[in-house]
């Protein structure tokens, strides 16, 4: 099956180049911010966010009066990222020096870490690095005020949650009401795989955002030129020979000659065997033959029964700590594309794990994060130049109607297409929207285009969202469980843009004036379509095709863009990539769970109601197996039973 998403670079060296203060391009935009309070570094894996906080921190320090910067990481491993570092040497005018003492992401007990960190608040000490677990650990019983000129940086931002259960998240509220400590917060992605939000809107709103987005990392490299993104369906176990085929689901897209991560599938999830041991030992069997293992590495030495060549494997799903720390050392000393080859994994070598010769993301069974999947994709997207392609594919279970499973599987497949949907607008470049009616050419250029009837953001709220923040409003929206049931065809676009989606916004910005929602919507809508669609250039002038036709880019208005399903590549996709069998199950189990009609809803649907009837000269019927005349018939009954309900009300 081809790739869902497949983008390529110009390998312009940009997002590389350093400046006069040994900064790459990241850097500097976060290094420009940082007199702010509160800071907000969103940037994808392999930005150099660990460096840019050291840039941002000593500043603090140094200059903006700070006494003390406690860098909170969610693992021991990556603490590394934050080890003692000479800036000085490329310019900058001072060095990031970590006394070991206080760098508690080594060995030892929880709570002599603790007494640590204690400490250093009442030493004369500068920098302290620990886990998250460690500060929320710390935290418990210590006043506030005792952070007071404190710079505190969140690595992993995105396991914060504004969920009352989460100690974390209520660790930074705490401390952003009872202090005047400094935050940093960095992250690779902000999407969460629930309906949580990281932050609630009136915290968010008090930090300073910096964003490096992913199309200019991957554009600015120097010797990655491409990315692919593909899903792969499977029936039975992965790594067992599929029905009419010679080999395995596994095989099928295990290529050893390319620099592979395997995750395997959670234990608690559909496709996992919950024999996690054998399911390695079932992928070193795909391989070929296990030869020996160095008892100093830990590297599995397995002979290819392709090739005959010997491969290098690390195993990750060990439970030894023993064996599992011996082979985490060595894949952190790693110096050259020839220490390893494949690397299998459960929960590890996901966030912060940097193994720059990685060419392939094989994930076996379908993520619930949004987050879990661009850190995963980002373990590929290192520039190293061993390669110029870098690739994730995803092999999901797909549904079988003899199973009981096949909600779940359904569910699965739906939202792994809108992953791969949102990560398609992530991995674009950006347009910038202007209203048709401005004369204005001020930041004109090719990626500028002008809309009849386009509402601009009149606050300042609305108009940080839909500069910072559209991809993360398009993750809520894809993972909207009404959303899901709609995509596939089976709701009018008019619907799914005028109602669906504001009513959502609704509930993720409950600030925002109805003004501002419709601004907010329409700039999600329009940037939706036009990232979904093919811009082509004839005669001088640019045409863009969206759902079945091309329009000229002048011509373009925000009604006939109401009029485009910005999911119906997500129904193509599908469409294509499963057979008429599991198609017809998917179709069966949206209708089993349809969603709710609303009085909006049927008021919109009531004119093509009318031109149905007009056109055919039958009501549409409820029995049809066209989804959309079967969504009319179910209007109409609704619109009867609502006017009922009145007329009992008025008597």
């Amino acid at each position: 099956m081809p790739d869902l998403v497949s983008v390529t670079y110009n390998q312009t060296g940009q997002s590389k180049k350093i400046n006069a203060l040994g900064m790459r391009e990241m850097q500097q935009r976060a290094y420009n911010a940082r007199t702010a309070q509160y800071l907000l570094i969103k940037a994808p894996p392999a930005s150099g966010k660990s460096r840019a906080l050291m840039f941002v921190a000593l500043d603090k320090l140094k200059k903006q009066g700070l006494k003390k910067a406690i860098v909170a990481v969610p693992e021991k491993s990556i603490g590394a990222s934050f080890s003692s570092t000479k800036l000085t040497e490329q310019g900058f005018f001072a060095d990031w020096t970590v006394n070991p003492r206080y760098n508690l992401c080594t060995v030892g007990a929880d709570n002599s870490k603790v007494k640590t960190f204690l400490e250093f608040l009442d030493s004369t000490e500068q920098i302290l690095i620990c886990t998250h677990a460690t500060l929320r650990f710390a935290f418990d019983g210590l006043d506030e005020k005792k952070l007071n000129d404190t710079i505190i940086a969140i690595d992993e931002f995105h396991h914060v949650s504004a969920d009352g259960d989460n100690r974390l998240g209520e660790v930074m509220k705490s401390i952003m009401a009872n202090s005047n400590a400094h935050i940093v917060a960095m992250t690779g992605s902000y999407f969460r795989g629930d309906s949580v939000p990281v932050l609630l809107p009136q915290d968010e709103a008090r930090f300073t955002k910096v964003t490096y987005n992913y199309y200019e990392q991957l554009n600015g490299y120097e010797f990655l030129k491409s990315l692919g993104i593909g899903y792969h369906f499977y029936t039975g176990r992965y790594f067992k020979k599929q029905p009419d085929r010679e080999m395995s689901a596994l095989e099928e897209v295990l290529d050893e000659r390319k620099k592979t991560i395997i995750h395997i599938p959670s234990v608690n999830s559909v496709e996992s065997s919950k024999e996690k041991h054998e399911e390695v030992g079932h992928i070193i069997d795909a391989l070929g033959n296990l030869e020996w293992q160095d008892q100093k590495t830990g590297v599995l030495y397995v002979k290819s029964k392709r090739t005959g060549t010997m491969l290098k494997v690390a195993d990750l799903v060990n439970d030894n700590p023993k064996e599992r720390d011996k082979i985490s050392a060595y894949l952190r000393e790693i110096k050259s594309e020839d220490d390893i080859d494949i690397i299998i994994a459960l929960g590890m070598a996901k966030e912060g794990f940097d193994w720059p010769y990685c060419e392939h993301a094989l994930t076996i069974g379908y993520r619930g994060s949004l987050t879990e999947i661009i850190q995963i994709i980002g373990r590929a997207t290192r520039d190293s130049e061993n390669k110029t392609h870098a690739q994730f594919t995803n092999l999901i279970a797909q549904p079988e109607a003899e199973t009981d499973e096949v909600k779940v599987a359904v569910n699965n497949m739906l939202k792994a297409i809108t992953a791969s949907l949102l990560m398609e607008q992530v991995l674009a470049p950006n347009f910038k929207f202007k209203v048709r009616e401005d004369d204005s050419e001020d930041g004109e250029d090719e990626r500028t285009i002008r809309i009849r009837g386009f509402k601009l953001p009149t606050s300042q709220r609305a108009k940080d969202i839909v500069e910072s923040d559209l991809n993360d409003l398009k993750a809520r929206i894809l993972q909207d469980e009404k959303m899901l049931k709609a995509m596939p065809g089976n709701v009018e676009p008019e619907v799914i843009n005028t109602v669906l989606i504001p009513k959502i916004i609704r509930e993720v910005y409950p600030d925002l004036s109805e003004e501002d929602v419709e601004a907010v919507r329409q700039h999600v809508v329009v940037d939706s379509v036009i990232k979904n669609s093919v811009i082509e250039e004839q005669g001088g002038k640019k045409f863009v095709r969206m759902a079945s036709s091309f329009v000229n880019i002048d011509d373009i208005d925000i009604d006939l863009i109401d009029q485009v399903n910005p999911f119906q590549k997500a129904f193509e996709i599908l469409s294509k990539s499963v057979t008429t069998k599991v198609l017809k199950l998917i179709n069966e189990h949206i209708q089993a769970i349809k969603i709710e009609m609303t009085e909006e809803e049927a008021v919109m649907l009531w004119p093509k109601i009318k031109e149905w009837i007009g056109r055919t000269g039958e009501a549409p019927n409820i029995q049809s197996y066209d989804s959309k005349e079967k969504r009319m018939a179910e209007a109409v009954i609704f619109l009867r039973e609502l006017k009922r309900q009145k007329v009992l009300n008025e008597q």
